[in-house]
C-alpha cells in the first residue's frame, strides 16, 4: 500500500537540507527581531490589554490549520513579528515586573540546537547524551547547594510550582511510610487512621497550597506557623505546633521559605532542620528565587542551612540567566524519588535493558516526555563561570540597594524594607485623599498601558497587621545602570504627581 508524500513543506530540521533551511529561517527571524527592537520606545507597546487584543485580532485570522500550508518565511513574518512587537522587552531598564532575566546569546543558540535535535529523557534511546548531561547537571547543582552528590538526587522540572508539588509528594509518601509502614500511593489517604498536615509560614508561595490540595491532604490541613517582626518563621512556634499536634493528625512536611519572591526573606533553616529531624518531618526549602544567592560569596550566607533541607526548589530561569524553563528540584536522598517510579512500563524499562544500562529518567519525574533543559543550564553556567555569575548577582543586589536608597529619600514614596536580594517594595503616598491601595494599583496600570514601565504589585502586611498594596521593582538585569533606575523612578513620580493632582485614585 502506497502512502502520499508529505510534500515540500515538510522539511525535518536535522537533515542536511533541513539545517540549511534552518540557517536561512533563523536569519530571517533575527532580521525581524532586530527590526522590532529598533522600533521600540519602551518595555512594551502602549495600549494595555486592549491594544494587545486588537493586535492579535488583526493577525490571528483564518484557521489555525489551513487546507494548504504557507511559505515558512511568510509565516515568520505573519506571527513572529507581532509576537515580538507585543512581547515584554526584558532587556529594557523599565521592565521591572517579573522574574524574567535576560538570557545569554549563547543560550538562545543552544535552545535552537535543542529544538533541532528534539531529545527526550524518558528512555535511553530518546536521548543518550542528554540523559548523562541531565544527571551531571543535577549532581553539580546538588553539590552547589551543599548536598553530598553521591547521595543526593533530583530532576529538572517545568518550574517551581511543579517542583513544590513533587516535594510535597515525596514528603507525604516518605514520612507516612516511615510512620505507618505503608506508602499512601498504595492504599490512599483514606486508609490512614490519621490526617496528614503540612506546616508552613504565612505568605508561603501559593503553589504549596495548590500542591496540598492536589495531593488530597486539603487546604484545611495546612498549619500556619507564626512569623517574627522580620517576617521569618519562628522556630519555637513550629516546634510547639508539632509537639501539640492532636493524636488524629500526623505532620508530613515543614515548608521553609528560602528567599521569598516579595521580600527575599529566608527562614531560619538550621533551627528548622533540627526541629524537623526531631519530629520526623520532611523539611522543604522553597528557594526558587533565593537560590541565586548561592552564586555569590557575598550573599550565600543568607541561605545558611539550605543543605539541611530534605528537598530544595531552584529556578534558574528566575535568578540564573537561563531561559524558561530551567527549574530543578534537588533531593538530599535520591531514594525519595521512588514516589515517581512505581509504575514502569514494559516498553520503557524492560529488566534486561535496565541491567545493561539502558536507563531513562521516566521514574524520577512527573513527566514522561521531557525536554533536555539541562543543556541550556550547562551552557549558561559554563559560559559565564563562577566569577561572572557572582558579579552579576552582586550587581543586581547593588541595584536593588540603590533603588531602595533613592526611594527612601523621596517624601512621596514609602519603602517597605531594605531588600536582602533584588526585589524592592514601595508605594506612592497620594496627597489628594485617595485610597493609597487604589491609587497605586491605578498608577501601575497606567504606566503599563502607556508602555512606560512594567511593574509588579503585591499585598504585604505591615507591623499593624494590615495588608496594603505595594509596587515592586524586580532587578535581574545586571546591565541596568543607576541612571536608568533614576529615570524610571523620575517618570513614575511625574506620572503619580499628575494623577495625584487630577484627584484620580
Amino acid at each position: 500500500m502506497s502512502t502520499p508524500a508529505p510534500g515540500p513543506l515538510f522539511r525535518p530540521a536535522g537533515t542536511h537540507d533541513g539545517l540549511e533551511s534552518v540557517r536561512t529561517l533563523v536569519n530571517s527571524a533575527i532580521d525581524i527581531l532586530q527590526e522590532v527592537s529598533a522600533q521600540r520606545s519602551g518595555p512594551v507597546p502602549p495600549g494595555g490589554p486592549e491594544g494587545a487584543r486588537n493586535a492579535a485580532a488583526q493577525v490571528l485570522t483564518g484557521p489555525l490549520l489551513p487546507e494548504d500550508g504557507t511559505d515558512a518565511e511568510q509565516v515568520l513574518l505573519d506571527l513572529v513579528r507581532p509576537y515580538a512587537q507585543w512581547s515584554a522587552d526584558i532587556t529594557h531598564p523599565a521592565a521591572l515586573a517579573r522574574m524574567q532575566p535576560p538570557p545569554l546569546d549563547v543560550t538562545a543558540a543552544t535552545e535552537l540546537a535543542a529544538a533541532v535535535l528534539n531529545q527526550s529523557l524518558h528512555a535511553w534511546e530518546s536521548g543518550p547524551f542528554a540523559l548523562e548531561l541531565d544527571r551531571w547537571v543535577v549532581a553539580r547543582l546538588a553539590e552547589l547547594a551543599g548536598y553530598d552528590p553521591e547521595e543526593a538526587g533530583g530532576t529538572l522540572t517545568p518550574g517551581g510550582s511543579v517542583s513544590n508539588l513533587m516535594a510535597m509528594t515525596m514528603a507525604r509518601d516518605t514520612v507516612l511510610a516511615e510512620k505507618t509502614g505503608a506508602y499512601p500511593f498504595q492504599g490512599g489517604l483514606r486508609a490512614l487512621d490519621k490526617t496528614p498536615v503540612v506546616l508552613c509560614p504565612e505568605g508561603v508561595h501559593f503553589s504549596i497550597e495548590r500542591a496540598v490540595r492536589l495531593l488530597g491532604i486539603g487546604e484545611d490541613n495546612i498549619v500556619t506557623v507564626p512569623l517574627d517582626k522580620s517576617g521569618r518563621m519562628i522556630p519555637e512556634e513550629a516546634d510547639r505546633l508539632l509537639t501539640e499536634l492532636p493524636e488524629d493528625k500526623v505532620a508530613v512536611a515543614l515548608v521553609a521559605v528560602a528567599g521569598s519572591t516579595d521580600l527575599g526573606i529566608v527562614d531560619p533553616l538550621p533551627q528548622l532542620a533540627e526541629i524537623a529531624r526531631r519530629h520526623g518531618v520532611w523539611l522543604h526549602a522553597d528557594a526558587a528565587y533565593g537560590a541565586g544567592a548561592l552564586f555569590s560569596p557575598k550573599l550565600r550566607g543568607l541561605l545558611e542551612g539550605v543543605e539541611l533541607a530534605d528537598s530544595i526548589t531552584v529556578d534558574l530561569h528566575k535568578f540564573g540567566w537561563s531561559p524558561a524553563s530551567s527549574a530543578v528540584l534537588l533531593v538530599r536522598r535520591a531514594e525519595a524519588l521512588v514516589s515517581f517510579g512505581l509504575q514502569p512500563t514494559t516498553c520503557l524499562s524492560a529488566d534486561d535493558d535496565t541491567c545493561a544500562g539502558y536507563i531513562g529518567l521516566q521514574g524520577s519525574s512527573l513527566q514522561t516526555t521531557r525536554r533536555a533543559d539541562a543543556l541550556k543550564i550547562a551552557v549558561t553556567m559554563r559560559t559565564l563561570g563562577a566569577t561572572t555569575m557572582a558579579a552579576m548577582v552582586d550587581a543586581c543586589h547593588g541595584l536593588a540597594r540603590y533603588a531602595a536608597d533613592r526611594i527612601a529619600r523621596e517624601p512621596r514614596l514609602e519603602l517597605f524594607t531594605e531588600p536582602p536580594l533584588t526585589a524592592v517594595l514601595f508605594r506612592y503616598l497620594p496627597q489628594d485623599g485617595s485610597d493609597p491601595d487604589a491609587f497605586n494599583g491605578r498608577l501601575r496600570r497606567r504606566l503599563m498601558e502607556e508602555g512606560r514601565t512594567l511593574l509588579a504589585r503585591t499585598h504585604i502586611a505591615g507591623d499593624d497587621g494590615v495588608s496594603r498594596v505595594y509596587l515592586k521593582l524586580m532587578l535581574l538585569n545586571p546591565e541596568t545602570t543607576p541612571a536608568q533606575l533614576d529615570a524610571v523612578l523620575d517618570d513614575l513620580l511625574a506620572a503619580a504627581a499628575e494623577q495625584d493632582g487630577a484627584g484620580q485614585g
